[in-house]
């Protein structure tokens, strides 16, 4: 990285962690763009450019999701139901919720506060309800373009995608409910594990050969 990206990145930086500092201390809502510009010694206009959306200075830290569980898809072996791979996926605990598995006390402070903004901002909510959609739509497309069962198929990508999205969307409101009440946090990760394994089970009953990679699948000769 050079000179410049290095001081691009230190300052894109320097912005989220005042602005995350503030909607810590008083709300995601509460906060001007302008105050964080102040703080953090940049103008308006920077924070912008760097953070097009106010809401973008939150969700900066947990962006590519979508890429990633698409990636988790794409790079399952031949025999494996794409339902193993979101499900290996999305049940390995992750970010913030593998920290407090592995008993930092600091992300205990960051996982109570993220989801104390997130429940309390009907914009904080909103986006991440975007973000959801997007990841789904990400995953349909991935599977229309592996199936092969004509017109149909694109229908029943879709289903499934917001089938076993579905899981994700349950797992992150148990995980919101337990840290705002503060209920078991140290066994969080571990129960998310065991729900989504139950949920995927459920579900893998219906469509358990949906989406299983053909040997061969994708190579050119």
């Amino acid at each position: 990285m050079g000179l410049r990206e290095s001081k691009k990145e230190q300052t894109r930086t320097l912005i989220a962690d005042t602005a995350w500092r503030l909607f810590a201390d008083r709300g995601f809502d509460a906060v001007r763009v302008a105050e964080i510009a102040r703080e953090a010694y940049v103008s308006e206009a920077t924070v912008f450019n760097y953070f097009p959306r106010k809401e973008d200075l939150l969700y900066s830290r947990l962006e590519g999701f979508g890429e990633r569980l698409v990636a988790a898809v794409d790079s399952r072996p031949p025999g494996e139901p794409v339902l193993d791979a979101v499900r290996n996926f999305l049940t390995e605990p992750a970010g913030l919720l593998a920290q407090v598995e592995a008993g930092e006390g600091e992300a205990v402070v960051r996982l109570r506060t993220v989801n104390r903004m997130v429940a309390d901002s009907p914009t904080l909510r909103a986006r991440e309800q975007q973000a959801i959609a997007d990841a789904t739509a990400a995953l349909a497309a991935r599977l229309t373009a592996e199936e092969s069962t004509g017109p149909g198929g694109a229908v029943t990508a879709y289903v499934a995608a917001n089938a076993l999205m579905g899981v994700h969307r349950a797992l992150i409101d148990l995980v919101r409910r337990r840290v705002l009440a503060d209920e078991a946090i140290d066994r969080l990760a571990a129960d998310v594990r065991a729900y989504g394994a139950e949920a995927f089970a459920l579900l893998a009953r219906g469509f358990a050969d949906y989406g299983v990679r053909p040997a061969g699948y994708g190579d050119d000769s």
